[in-house]
């Protein structure tokens, strides 16, 4: 019993404080009632709540209903459209920029009649005045633009401006370069420098010797180095051409090796043989142009044979215009004259078919191939017309190429391209068709 007491002793306090707790409670809800629990009269209740639910319907459809607005009949002259107006569908409506206000006229003279006819019939109409028609963004976007590049222009001008405050002119350092015996050479011209300088201490024969490699990576890097050097270099052509270079490449480009390494042997035969007719003649002697259309028709050499075309093409006009060059200007060397005279680049390749070889060329796929052939035909229509003529196949491919040009010149025109890329293709096109006919 002591135990006992002295426990409810020490309750007491918790007691009382939870009766404390229980009496505020009770205080703070009835302070605090709830309205739908509150004792009202439900009569009442219902019609008060039947009127809200009706006022809140009627807000509700009010939201919902389309804006009937007062129609405004345009002119085929601009006006201003004020608000709460609306025009009939068809009407030209434009946002002016400078003054802010919307603008409409007439548009189509029968949709408008339509529109009208529509309106008599007691249709309403159900128009959002908040919004722009598809002409009010261009002619905004427009702007935007205008703006925009004149921004862009300020900020080339302001770039070029801090750019000669910071760098002088490669004239004025020349000049000040040459007075103190510097000289300043261009990247061609240490180019050319470097190639001397690799024929001057034997470094070239070396090079030339890496091309009979039985490493492909090794003859491939060799034949990038001679193709560069080669470029433009009369004295390095001569010297490749007495160190046996050409023959060399001709090897890699007839025989079974990696795509790569031809690219680049095909790289190094092209610098070798253009504005350099001796060599001309000995890739045309050493049977150079079968060693190509063996490559042209090998299958997986697609993109080679572009570049071999490209090839043909430049030797051909190249001694065209040499020779016409030299009746009118006469300023070429009667050697140099006489090797090209010496050159029989069109009667080969008649000889070897290679009309039909190119003709053929034109069913690739890409743009940039076809162009290339077709200039590579023209160039070559004077000597292979017969073999054009008799050739249906050829007929039949132009056809096709001119129907799909035609489309898309018809493109490029709608983008105002006057004189677009196709166009000139559709072009080529129509004039080997006519000259066939």
């Amino acid at each position: 019993m002591p135990h006992q007491g002295r426990l409810l002793f020490r309750m007491a306090p918790l007691c009382m404080l939870l009766s404390m707790l229980m009496v505020s409670c009770f205080n703070f809800c009835l302070c605090h009632k709830n309205s739908e629990f509150a004792l009202t009269n439900p009569e009442k209740r219902e019609k008060s709540s039947t009127k809200e639910t009706e006022r809140k319907e009627t807000v509700a459809e009010e939201e919902l209903e389309p804006e009937i607005l007062e129609v405004f009949h345009p002119t085929h002259e601009w006006q201003a459209l004020h608000p709460g107006q609306a025009v009939a569908a068809g009407s030209h409506v434009r946002l002016n920029l400078q003054t802010g206000a919307r603008e409409v006229k007439l548009q189509d003279e029968d949709k408008f009649q339509t529109n009208l006819k529509g309106l008599k019939k007691g249709k309403r109409l159900n128009i959002n005045t908040n919004t722009y028609t598809s002409q009010d963004l261009k002619n905004a976007l427009a702007k935007f633009k205008e703006g925009a590049e004149m921004e862009n222009s300020k900020e080339d001008q302001e770039r070029q401006a801090k750019v000669k405050r910071l760098f002088r002119p490669i004239e004025e350092l020349k000049k000040d370069f040459e007075e103190l015996n510097v000289v300043i050479e261009t990247d061609m011209q240490i180019m050319m420098d470097n190639a001397q300088d690799l024929l001057s201490f034997g470094g070239l024969q070396v090079v030339i010797n890496g091309l009979n490699s039985t490493e492909p990576l090794v003859k491939e890097y060799a034949a990038f180095v001679l193709g560069a050097a080669f470029s433009s270099n009369p004295k390095v052509q001569v010297e490749a051409i007495e160190g046996g270079a050409l023959q060399k490449l001709l090897v890699i480009l007839a025989t079974e090796q990696p795509l790569t390494t031809k690219k680049k042997a095909l790289f190094a035969l092209c610098s070798l043989l253009r504005h350099f007719p001796y060599a001309q003649q000995q890739f045309l002697k050493l049977g150079g142009l079968q060693v190509l259309r063996s490559l042209v028709q090998e299958k997986g050499m697609e993109v080679l044979a572009v570049r071999v075309v490209t090839l043909l093409y430049d030797l051909v006009t190249e001694k065209m215009f040499a020779e016409e060059d030299a009746e009118l200007m006469r300023d070429m060397s009667p050697e140099k004259l006489q090797q090209y005279r010496q050159v029989r680049l069109l009667p080969s390749l008649q000889e070897q078919g290679w009309c039909e070889i190119t003709a053929h060329l034109l069913a690739l796929p890409e743009h940039d191939a076809r162009e290339k052939v077709l200039q590579t035909l023209g160039a070559l229509l004077a000597t292979c017309r017969d073999r054009f003529h008799q050739d249906t196949q050829l007929r039949g491919t132009l056809g096709t190429l001119q129907a799909e040009y035609q489309a898309l010149a018809a493109l490029e025109l709608q983008e105002g391209e006057d004189e677009g890329y196709f166009r000139e293709l559709l072009d080529s096109i129509n004039s080997l068709l006519t000259e066939l006919r």
